[in-house]
């Protein structure tokens, strides 16, 4: 599976849970938005992390 700005981004907009954890990595860490999505897509979706067949089903609509 491989990271995609535009579907990551759309993920984080569909779950509050994310959104949250998005805005506190951004004003903890001093992280651009680009940066905390990565963080966000290696730390909760990739390697079957709790929302990878959220982020997969994103290609199916």
């Amino acid at each position: 599976m491989k990271f995609t700005k535009s579907k990551m981004e759309r993920l984080v907009s569909e779950n509050p849970e994310l959104k949250k954890q998005m805005k506190v990595l951004m004003k903890d860490m001093d992280l651009e938005k680009n940066f905390a999505l990565k963080a966000l897509y290696h730390s909760q979706v990739s390697d079957n992390g709790p929302f990878q067949s959220a982020y997969q089903d994103l290609d199916l609509q």
